[in-house]
């Protein structure tokens, strides 16, 4: 009995230990072979690093090499959720030294995830904090945070990145491709601790830094430009500004700027209407200042004379069933003096004699209703009509400068025909980009020839009128002291919403250039809806001077002998 007792214990145990070992048989099997790829992801996760190598982000500078644009080495916050125990602990010290809200820092690091972002680019005063804290699972990584040195200044053209430095807006997004680099990485094994052991890195990739950008842009011309600009755009109460200043031989812009602006360094707390780009994006009618257009193409058709007169109706005109009005009454007038005086009537007879074709076929020459094609994104074409769908009244209207729309910078083109010899030039604010050692890969500036549109003896023609408008026309405010100067004013009604033109809002403007012999830049200057004052020679007149005379100061142009008496 005892015996068999004896025997049955035996086989009880035997068959207990071959119960578990056929146990642990199967859950081998099930570990290695029927889900081991599984295990072994996970071992590579634990034992594995694979780190991002962040490119440094090109520069952006000046035609001087002065730094528009850098990237700086910035600590971001990081967590691993699967090794933080107390959860709700880390995320209240966390959102304490970094300034966030507890209840989204825990949302993050209680994902199950191997790696979340907490606070990325972060300031030298809130790393020191977290790494005082010594909290298991939380680290910091080095990545690159754009930087503007000059704050608000250019901020139209350079435009701004996000939080992963990829541009979104301006320079920043147009040549992001160039900018941004290439990415690399580094794989390396850690420890059972998380500790990195750099002696086993099985694989490197350095990154590619990005290239640089150079501007045609002028860093001291642009300070010029933006300090008159936002002075002016204070005093007159506008609702927006801008001011476009450029080479009439290269099409080279040595400034462009807007009011109102923004700090790219802080782009969030600004809106899209201090944002935008309005010297390329908005259009406009142009009013009086279009009125140099309609001249050149008069006389480069040889339709009228300099001295030819015309009978300016004493400042009241019927035509196309509207009463057309002069700002001041004038009866004859000569070719001259119309432009001079800045004569609505006038410039409407001036076009009656050039007629519809001829005067469309210049608005196409100058390129108006297309983009210039400078290097800046949501450019304008503006807005111009075939000839087959204007009015009895148009004839009238396009010539002085409405039912057309144009960009102040179109304008500022159509000024350099006039002023370098009859050449369209083709404007571009980027200069090169160019690689760390300095080599260049692309220039800019040479890809499309400028095209001759109108005459030497026209362009000399129109330079000697224009000198006219400033130094006894509308004009005479943008006078200078020591150079000569020539320019055309504007003042235009703004369309009003309910129909119509408005009585009370306006485009003010002043486009010019200097010296007249020899003109070295053309500045463009247009203010929407100045208040209380709203003409063009009033307010924009005495801005183009103020620029004027620092640049040529800062360029170093030799005064001419013969002088000019400023307005009044």
């Amino acid at each position: 009995m005892y015996k068999k007792a004896q025997k049955i214990r035996l086989l009880v145990v035997f068959f207990s230990y071959l119960i578990v070992l056929l146990v642990i048989l199967f859950r081998l099997f099930w570990i290695q072979v029927l889900h081991n790829r599984n295990y072994i992801k996970l071992a590579d996760s634990q034992h594995n690093l694979t780190l991002t190598l962040y490119p440094q982000r090109g520069m952006i500078y000046d035609r001087n090499k002065k730094v528009f644009a850098l990237s700086l080495k910035v600590s971001s916050v990081y967590a691993e959720p699967r090794i933080i125990d107390n959860k709700h602990r880390v995320a209240g010290q966390l959102a304490s030294v970094l300034n966030l809200d507890q209840s989204k820092v825990l949302e993050r690091i209680n994902r199950d995830k191997l790696f979340v972002w907490v606070k990325r680019k972060i300031s030298e005063e809130e790393a020191a904090k977290v790494t005082e804290l010594k909290l298991p699972g939380v680290g910091l990584l080095k990545e690159n945070k754009r930087y503007y040195p000059n704050n608000t200044l250019a901020s139209h053209v350079l435009g701004f990145v996000g939080i992963d430095d990829y541009g979104l807006e301006g320079l920043e997004r147009v040549f992001n491709k160039y900018l941004t680099g290439e990415f690399g990485w580094r794989s390396l094994l850690r420890d059972a601790k998380k500790r990195m052991l750099p002696a086993f890195e099985y694989e490197l990739v350095p990154a590619v830094d990005g290239y640089n950008v150079q501007l045609t842009i002028d860093e001291v011309i642009q300070h010029i430009v933006e300090e008159e600009l936002e002075n002016a755009f204070k005093k007159h109460k506008a609702r927006g500004a801008s001011i476009v200043v450029m080479d009439p031989n290269t099409g080279e812009i040595y400034a462009l700027a807007n009011r109102p602006c923004y700090d790219p360094n802080f782009f969030r707390e600004s809106t899209p209407e201090c944002r935008r780009n309005r010297a390329v994006c908005d259009f406009f009618e142009p009013g009086s200042i279009f009125k140099v257009i309609t001249a050149s193409a008069a006389l480069e058709e040889k339709v009228v004379s300099l001295e030819e007169t015309f009978f300016c109706e004493n400042g009241k005109y019927r035509i196309g069933g509207h009463t057309l009005h002069d700002h001041k009454p004038h009866g004859n007038l000569s070719f001259v003096e119309i432009i001079e005086k800045s004569s609505n009537i006038g410039v409407a007879k001036v076009a009656h004699k050039l007629g519809e074709k001829a005067l469309y076929k210049y608005i196409q020459k100058f390129k108006f209703g297309t983009p210039t094609g400078v290097e800046l994104s949501g450019e304008s074409g503006g807005m111009v009509r075939p000839v087959s769908k204007w009015s009895k009244y148009s004839l009238a209207a396009i010539p002085m400068g409405h039912e057309i729309a144009v960009t102040v910078l179109q304008m500022s083109r159509a000024m350099s025909a006039i002023a370098n010899g009859g050449y369209l030039v083709s404007p571009y604010i980027v200069k090169r980009i160019i690689d760390n050692n300095g080599e260049v890969i692309r220039e800019f500036g040479q890809e499309q020839p400028a095209e001759q549109i109108i005459s030497k003896q026209t362009s000399d023609a129109m330079r000697q009128i224009l000198k006219r408008v400033v130094v006894s026309g509308t004009g005479r405010r943008a006078a200078i002291k020591g150079y000569s100067a020539g320019g055309k004013t504007g003042t235009a009604q703004k369309i009003d919403p309910n129909g119509g033109y408005s009585h009370s809002k306006f485009m003010a403007s002043f486009i010019g250039f200097v010296p007249v012999e020899n003109p070295r830049f053309v500045i463009a200057v247009v203010f929407d809806e100045p208040r209380p004052y709203y003409y063009g020679g009033l307010v924009c007149g005495p801005v183009f001077k103020n620029i004027a005379e620092k640049i040529l100061k800062y360029m170093e142009v030799p005064e001419i002998i013969e002088t000019s008496g400023e307005g009044k």
